[in-house]
């Protein structure tokens, strides 16, 4: 997924700030679905972040075009680990990794074989 950095996504000195690179990485999994007539709020159940780690490599500034890319570490039955990145064209501004747990009725939740294999054919 491609976007562009605004004036409201900078801080005073122009520069990107920090928590939005959160953000951008979760507007890009959402995007995934939408992408594929899917939602991510789907089965009765959805996706919540158990765990991430974050790494800032370099600044992204007002006007840039930058570009989210997703990598899938690990699929279990409830949960799957992504590795996110934002590029501003070849160089790698941020980079997470994120557990994401299937929750339905406030629990961890098996998620149907659909969702599996859209991930599973996605990555």
């Amino acid at each position: 997924m491609k976007f562009r950095i605004y004036y409201e996504d900078t801080d005073a000195a122009g520069i990107a700030y920090h928590a939005n690179y959160l953000k951008y990485c979760e507007r890009a999994r959402s995007e995934l679905f939408f992408q594929n007539n899917m939602s991510p709020a789907t089965d009765g159940g959805h996706f919540v972040i158990k765990s991430l780690q974050a790494e800032y490599k370099k600044p992204a500034k007002l006007g840039d075009m930058l570009e989210a890319k997703h990598q899938m570490i690990e699929l279990k039955h409830t949960s799957l680990t992504l590795k996110q990145s934002v590029w501003l064209g070849d160089i790698e501004l941020f980079e997470m990794v994120s557990v994401l747990v299937f929750i339905k009725d406030n629990r961890p939740a098996k998620m149907s074989k659909k969702v599996k294999e859209f991930f599973k054919s996605f990555f």
